[in-house]
């Protein structure tokens, strides 16, 4: 699968994958820049999250995890299946806000390809200390440029937790080059003419 494909006006992106077909809608992040949205898959399609689950809970069960971490919100649904089937009882969350109750946690920016500016990753202090000592697998839906996945990290050590592994769906483009990421495919990242030399030379 390739990192970069030429940007030609295409709607949207095809994937066979668990043995089902879907069409991922391409969103504009950057100028010149398009990326295969999965937001619609892994916010609602139940049958898409739970083939999913299944086979990326096969990957990291070797590794043995105690506990999910996971950020907030588009990968919920499919670290909830994912801790069910490696039956874990509970599966943390990293918020994207601090709430009003919340009286202590600890806090990590991150930026997104996805999103405009910084964000915030939050643990609280009871998920902090459910962590603490554990065995844990960090997982999103699709690893982009890494920064969610390094602010995970972060989170995770801070609270005393001792990171195992670290899966996704997908990685997607050619951004992150961390060689431990457990994933099943590539999602391509879809780049305009005037600028596809310019990403290429990412690849070499």
């Amino acid at each position: 699968m390739r990192e970069i494909e030429l940007y030609k006006g295409q709607k949207s992106y095809k994937i066979n994958l668990f043995g089902l077909t879907r069409e991922l809608p391409l969103v504009q992040v950057d100028n010149g820049i398009w990326i295969a949205s999965d937001a619609e898959l892994v916010l609602g399609d139940t049958e898409f999250i739970e083939k999913a689950a299944i086979n990326i809970a096969r990957l990291i069960q070797p590794y043995d995890p105690e506990v999910l971490v996971t950020p907030e919100a588009k990968s919920i649904a499919f670290a909830y299946e994912v801790s069910k089937r490696l039956g874990h009882k509970r599966f943390v969350i990293a918020r994207k806000s601090i709430k009003a109750y919340m009286k202590d946690y600890l806090v990590e920016i991150v930026k997104s390809i996805t999103t405009k500016g910084e964000q915030k990753l939050v643990l609280t202090r009871e998920d902090a200390e459910y962590i603490r000592g554990k065995r844990v697998c960090i997982v999103d839906d699709v690893v982009s440029t890494g920064g969610t996945i390094l602010a995970l990290r972060k989170l995770v050590s801070r609270a005393g937790g001792k990171i195992v592994c670290e899966a996704a769906i997908w990685k997607e483009g050619f951004w992150y080059k961390g060689s431990n990421l457990i994933f099943v495919d590539t999602l391509p990242v879809f780049v305009s003419k005037d600028k596809i030399k310019e990403f290429e030379k990412y690849l070499k």
